[in-house]
């Protein structure tokens, strides 16, 4: 065992970790891990939503996704973020919008608990397919995902409408 090995068994060691569904009161730290990753990415700046609207969507009349946290001695450490999408070729999928391991905490076998718990629930709700994005450069973790059997799909481009491109759109065909 190497020495890096050797700290993170000890700090497992000492740690508890718990995976369960999210609660309204958790937002404030899973906002915490949506910043860090927006930092991680190089986008700090794109994050805008808040806690407010975290718990209106997630736990309003009509919960618009369901949340996976991870919780160690030191609060959420962790979070995966889910919501149904349908495709015309295969029918109910489910979307992984995120699913992030506090930098502190990574190499812990957290991610891993976190993507058992998505794909349990993608099974228990009868998805056909669950998918999600990675980007490019991320190859820690493009390699966890091909070790847990997903086919990244390199040859596809992911597209996005911002909201002033939107905005911009509307004005054209209007």
């Amino acid at each position: 065992m190497c020495f890096r090995d050797w700290i993170i068994f000890e700090q497992m060691q000492k740690m508890t970790v718990d995976i369960r569904k999210a609660q309204p009161q958790d937002m404030k730290g899973v906002l915490t891990l949506i910043k860090e990753l927006a930092l991680f990415e190089k986008e700090p700046d794109e994050v805008e939503v808040n806690v407010k609207e975290l718990e209106a969507a997630g736990f309003g009349e009509n919960p618009q996704f369901n949340c996976f946290v991870a919780e160690g001695n030191s609060g959420i450490i962790g979070i995966a973020l889910v919501y149904n999408r349908f495709s015309t070729w295969k029918g109910t999928v489910l979307h992984l919008e995120d699913l992030i391991v506090s930098q502190k905490h990574r190499g812990m076998g957290i991610g891993t608990l976190l993507l058992n718990e998505v794909v349990k629930f993608g099974y228990e709700t009868k998805v056909k397919r669950i998918s999600w994005e990675v980007l490019d450069w991320n190859e820690p973790a493009i390699n966890f995902y091909e070790s847990k059997g997903a086919d990244v799909k390199r040859d596809w481009d992911v597209v996005h409408l911002n909201k002033n491109a939107i905005e911009n759109y509307i004005k054209r065909i209007n």
